[in-house]
């Protein structure tokens, strides 16, 4: 089955909201095996709504339609479904008397725009809302089948899974499933190069290489009778990357660099500490956004200037004259400094010129150290990132994260 996804909302052209509810849409489509050949924002215009409907109709076996389905005069996706299939609006009264009770329930009374809400093109099937409002609804027209469905996503996402998933399943003769291997420390170029025999031969399962800030993902792809086969289709695959790319791959599917780091010290029940001068608090960040992180992260504290780094770290004030705050000899003396301060059994630290100015001949914009405290030894990097003043931050901040995780599995 082909499917379209239209959102509706002028609030989505203008990027006032983020257009989430396509990519949801789409990854839940893929697994009952329904292939999402297009996404349109349509904003609250009538006439261009009836026209993407009506395309969309023409060319696709299921139409998903989110949001315009409120009480006011700007939700009319209902409105442009009946003129798209030449149908009359009717009021529902099954649907009248569920929004009545519903307003009684939670102490209010329907105004005259909320009536708006139990109309519906002639034929279309409600679909009730249990965590708004609005209801939905569902029509076949022309052996076609299009579902409205509001926008707000913890509305959405329910009547997803009680009324359209069930029936898409039981008309689809397969399932799609996923699997996305996370890789860091190798670029998207080098990465397609290296998997190229296995991606030259790719049928069923497809593979296809995804690059994200940083680090990359292979997304393994097979269609199936059933969910069972489709994995095992894609074992093999998984086995042949790990082969490639070793100990590149850090996780799988949701996976984050930060929570796999995380449970390897709660594995080996090991305590750390960040000092960050060029990252200023964004490795931390990413740590404390792991639930249960509390269990092992100590401390992180922002050194940014000499003066902290002397009184906070014990960095050595001549190591700092004679090297300068961006040098691989105040990287150590940072990681060893919070790891003894934080009474930590590990010290990491960072420190650098984001830019996009102080650089200097020799030490340009973009460089970095990253630093590491580790049974008493210290294993200090330097990179030299070539990107803008967050893109320096955020790559300091992944392969400092790398460097912790490789250690932590002996692989550096």
């Amino acid at each position: 089955m082909r499917a379209e996804i239209i959102c509706v909302g002028t609030e989505l052209l203008l990027g006032d909201i983020i257009n989430t509810n396509a990519s949801w849409l789409a990854r839940e489509l893929a697994t009952v095996g329904v292939s999402v050949y297009k996404h349109l924002v349509v904003g609250d215009n009538h006439n261009r709504l009836i026209v993407a409907i009506k395309n969309a109709l023409e060319d696709n076996d299921v139409v998903i339609c989110t949001g315009g389905l409120g009480p006011t005069q700007d939700d009319m996706t209902k409105e442009a479904l009946a003129q798209a299939c030449q149908l009359d609006m009717a009021q529902n009264p099954e649907a009248l008397s569920w929004l009545e009770e519903r307003f009684n329930r939670n102490g209010y009374r329907l105004t005259e725009n909320n009536y708006r809400q139990a109309l519906f093109p002639e034929g279309a099937i409600p679909l009730y809302n249990p965590n708004g409002s609005a209801p939905g609804c569902k029509l076949e027209y022309d052996n076609k089948v299009i579902y409205l469905l509001p926008g707000p996503p913890r509305e959405m996402q329910p009547m997803f899974y009680e009324f359209i998933k069930p029936y898409l399943e039981s008309k689809s003769d397969g399932v799609l499933r996923s699997v996305n291997m996370r890789i860091i420390g190798v670029g998207e170029s080098s990465a397609e190069e290296m998997a190229k025999e296995i991606i030259n031969k790719q049928s069923n399962p497809t593979i296809a290489p995804y690059a994200h800030f940083g680090e990359l993902s292979f997304r393994i792809t097979a269609k199936a009778e059933d969910e069972k086969k489709a994995y095992d289709l894609i074992k093999p695959v998984i086995n042949d990357i790990e082969k490639i790319f070793g100990d590149n791959i850090y996780g799988f599917d949701d996976d984050t660099l930060e929570a796999v780091v995380i449970k390897e010290l709660q594995n080996k029940r090991l305590t750390f500490a960040i000092a960050e001068s060029c990252t200023g608090g964004l490795l931390s960040s990413y740590i404390v956004n792991v639930p249960g992180s509390s269990s092992v992260f100590k401390e992180g504290v922002i050194t940014y200037s000499n003066e902290s780094k002397i009184r906070r770290l014990g960095v050595n004030e001549e190591t700092l004259k004679s090297h300068g705050a961006v040098s691989k000899e105040v990287a150590k003396e940072m990681a060893i400094g919070i790891a003894k301060t934080a009474k930590a059994d590990i010290g990491i630290a960072t420190t650098g010129i984001a830019g996009p100015g102080g650089g200097t001949a020799t030490k340009p914009v973009g460089l970095v150290y990253t630093a590491i405290y580790y049974n008493n030894c210290v294993t200090v990097e330097e990179h030299q990132f070539n990107s803008s003043r967050e893109g320096v931050r955020r790559r300091s901040a992944l392969r400092l994260l790398d460097m912790l995780r490789r250690k932590l599995k002996g692989t550096n």
